[in-house]
């Protein structure tokens, strides 16, 4: 189990420093790397996450957390993602709580805090992987290995591909669940701290400890549930010093059963028992909590596995990951999404790209039999265990147990790059001593190498500090991914930039001609710019594509209504409650439809409707006050006007109305009150100083009625009927000036 000094850790040229001097240094350089992005804003999957996910906000019951999904969502609902992880957002509900609403600043420099400490904490993984598991006199572990895992480290948390997950604030999930990963493992090395004659004596409680750090892993990602395949082969070649290629060589000879339980032992097999059925208990729970059904992915998720022929298929996940490995290798393409046409798919054997696979597999083979044949015990089990810490962590993404949702993710490369960066320091370390004669060159090499890495985190975390700069960045990475260029017209729409924006979202649909989402907002915008006729093409294009896309009918309908296209707007918008059940905005809609058409209580009933959905859905409480108003049913106007101030205390459109009918019941005082209220909120509406001027025109207050109609035509010179009405107050108070005796 514990190793003596390893001889080429001391010709790596990087200075031997105490395990917490090292523990600093590696903590100092992962906060230089992604230090900058500390103020960046919520982006892409942030939104959906943070921003828009209920379960953040302390009125939502704690309880809900444990109930719903990543995003928010019920786990039992046919659109959740079932990614169960309940301790990351408990983080984010305590953020929010601390800041004291949605600022990001907290969140990112919690996300930066959480990679620093992962970082520090590999200086321990990586001494004991590479160098053993020994301890002192006092019970403190040793590091025979102190540069090598001193250089893993600094590796690790240079990493450029560690951007996503830390400058991504829903990176927090590889985060959490890369730190438990962590403890869990350090905590199954404790249960051996007798030494050599604890591979029989073991600590029961710490491998249980183990087992529960395994689980709230999981409870961050579920990629979590891996660290037990790091424990059994951390078990397997250093406490128990297994040759596995020599026992599989005994297993396939049928040597005798005395020969193979030399190497087997029982304790082994009752910790490898344990950790299987911790493992197996983990996944039912899992699987339970999921409702016992996968989510459900589209193609444009992940294309290769909807291919119809295995052999491509298999081909297509061979080819995604070699791009994994390339950009572990070399991390400077990268991007926040791979999907819809950035990766094409290899569609035939003789595709050039399939040469890249079998580099790959090629370098795997020789690497593996390194890692089993060598006649060096310590290079032995130090390339198996770098290849199960660089593989073991990525199984669940491999598409091998079940389709995933993306063709490449960086982010679930977190704990991947772990074991690249041990192989890495490994190789670089044995460069080192069988080429000690260039040790300047290869100091500057390596310090070349290291500052190459914190320059590209530092770039791309700034590039991650906005939406802007993060998909603006994506177009020379994957020109041909229609989400990228959707993404940019998107966040240009949402800048007022319209004209961009229809240019990207046309060439995501050119890309892409089935992109719905793309459609849709396309035909938004052209709606706005009232090209109404193409709108509805597209429009009608997106619901033909996907009939259960109950926004784009939602907006198929406002087109069509604004074409006086009644009959076939009403259809589309009771299309679109038909495939979203609660969708207030399509009733109030429906709502403004029924108005037009003169049919008010239809209007009334489908406004209610949607602040029944949605009960601070201000402009449908606001038309039905107008609405009551101006059909002569002033009692009910004013009563659902005071019910809607009840839930939108602060709302100025809903004082004025409720206003305007308190002054036609001739309730002066009180209508005078909800006016200026509404003024004090929103001081600069001209039609509120017009409106509050006709009531004290009315009331007789004359004076204070010329002070506001002239408020009103200062902010509004156009305001209609506003000067009519002021000409003729002042007409009024000239002849009573006449009238008046000196």
């Amino acid at each position: 189990m514990a190793q003596t000094e390893i001889n080429w850790d001391q010709q790596i040229p990087l200075p031997k420093l105490s395990p917490f001097h090292a523990k600093i240094a590696v903590a100092l350089v992962a906060l230089l790397c992604f230090i900058n992005s500390y103020d960046g804003d919520f982006v892409f999957d942030d939104s959906e996450a943070i921003v828009n996910n209920k379960d953040l906000i302390p009125s939502t019951p704690l309880n809900n957390i444990w109930r719903n999904d990543f995003w928010g969502s019920k786990l039992s609902s046919n659109n959740s993602h079932k990614s169960y992880r309940p301790l990351t957002v408990l983080t984010f509900r305590l953020n929010y709580l601390m800041a004291g609403g949605l600022h990001p600043v907290g969140f990112h420099v919690l996300n930066i805090g959480l990679h620093s400490l992962i970082s520090a904490l590999m200086i321990d993984m990586f001494s004991v992987l590479i160098g053993g598991l020994a301890y002192d006199g006092n019970g403190n572990r040793l590091n025979h290995a102190p540069k090598a895992s001193l250089l893993a480290g600094l590796l690790f948390a240079a990493h450029p591909v560690h951007t996503e997950s830390v400058a991504g604030i829903v990176g927090r999930a590889d985060l959490l669940c890369a730190l438990f990963f962590q403890l869990s493992f350090l905590t199954y090395c404790k249960a051996f701290r007798g030494g050599r004659e604890s591979e029989e004596n073991f600590s029961i409680h710490w491998i249980a400890v183990s087992l529960l750090l395994c689980a709230a892993a999981m409870l961050c990602k579920e990629q979590g549930i891996t660290v037990l395949g790091v424990n059994a082969a951390f078990d397997v070649l250093l406490i128990c010093n297994v040759n596995v290629y020599e026992l599989s060589q005994r297993l396939f000879l049928r040597r005798k059963a005395e020969d193979v339980s030399e190497r087997v032992r029982t304790g082994l097999l009752i910790r490898l028992a344990l950790l299987a059925m911790g493992g197996a208990s983990l996944l039912y729970a899992r699987w339970r909590i999921m409702g016992t059904g996968p989510p459900a992915f589209t193609e444009v998720d992940n294309p290769a596995s909807f291919a119809e022929n295995v052999f491509l298929r298999i081909v297509n996940y061979n080819y995604y990951y070699s791009l994994n490995a390339w950009v572990l290798l070399c991390p400077w393409w990268l991007c926040f999404d791979w999907s819809m046409g950035c990766v094409p798919l290899i569609k035939s054997a003789f595709d050039w790209r399939t040469a890249w696979l079998l580099l790959l597999w090629c370098f795997l083979i020789g690497l593996i039999s390194q890692a089993l044949c060598s006649q060096d015990g310590q290079r032995r089990r130090t390339l198996t265990l770098g290849l199960v810490l660089l593989v073991v962590p990525f199984l669940p993404a491999c598409n091998i147990f079940f389709r995933v949702g993306f063709v490449i993710a960086e982010r679930v490369l977190y704990l991947s790059s772990a074991g690249y960066c041990l192989l890495l320091a490994y190789a670089l370390g044995h460069c080192c001593g069988r080429w000690s004669r260039h040790k300047g060159l290869l100091r500057a090499s390596l310090l070349a190498l290291l500052c190459v890495y914190v320059a590209r985190s530092a770039l791309r975390s700034h590039q991650w500090r906005s939406e802007q700069s993060l998909f603006t960045s994506a177009l020379s990475v994957c020109p041909l991914n229609a989400k990228v260029h959707y993404n940019v017209g998107k966040n240009l729409a949402d800048r007022g930039n319209t004209s961009a924006a229809i240019r990207y979202y046309r060439e995501a649909v050119r890309l892409h001609p089935t992109y719905v989402h793309a459609m849709n907002n396309l035909g938004n915008i052209l709606k706005e710019r009232n090209e109404l006729v193409e709108a509805e093409e597209l429009l009608a294009k997106a619901v033909l594509i996907q009939p259960d896309f109950a926004a784009a009918w939602m907006n198929l309908g406002i087109v069509q209504n604004s074409l006086k296209k009644y009959k076939e707007a009403e259809q589309s918008y009771w299309n679109a409650i038909q495939f979203r059940k609660k969708y207030p905005d399509c009733y109030y809609n429906l709502g403004r439809l029924y108005a037009d058409l003169n049919r008010h209580l239809d209007a009334l009933n489908a406004w209610r409707n949607a602040t029944v959905l949605k009960p601070d859905h201000s402009l449908a409480w606001n038309n039905m006050v107008i609405l009551l108003d101006n059909t002569g049913n002033l009692a009910q106007a004013e009563a659902i006007g005071r019910e809607a101030l009840k839930l939108l205390p602060n709302d100025h459109t809903i004082m004025f109305s409720l206003a305007n009918v308190l002054g036609k019941l001739q309730k002066y005082k009180e209508s005078e009150g909800f006016f200026l209220q509404a003024l004090r909120i929103n001081p600069n509406a001209a039609s509120c100083h017009g409106n509050l001027a006709v009531l004290y025109h009315r009331w007789g207050k004359l004076e204070l009625a010329k002070k506001h109609y002239e408020l009103s035509l200062k902010l509004d010179p156009e305001a209609p009927g506003t000067k009519d009405n002021y000409n003729m107050l002042r007409r009024k108070l000239d002849q009573l000036y006449r009238t008046t005796p000196p």
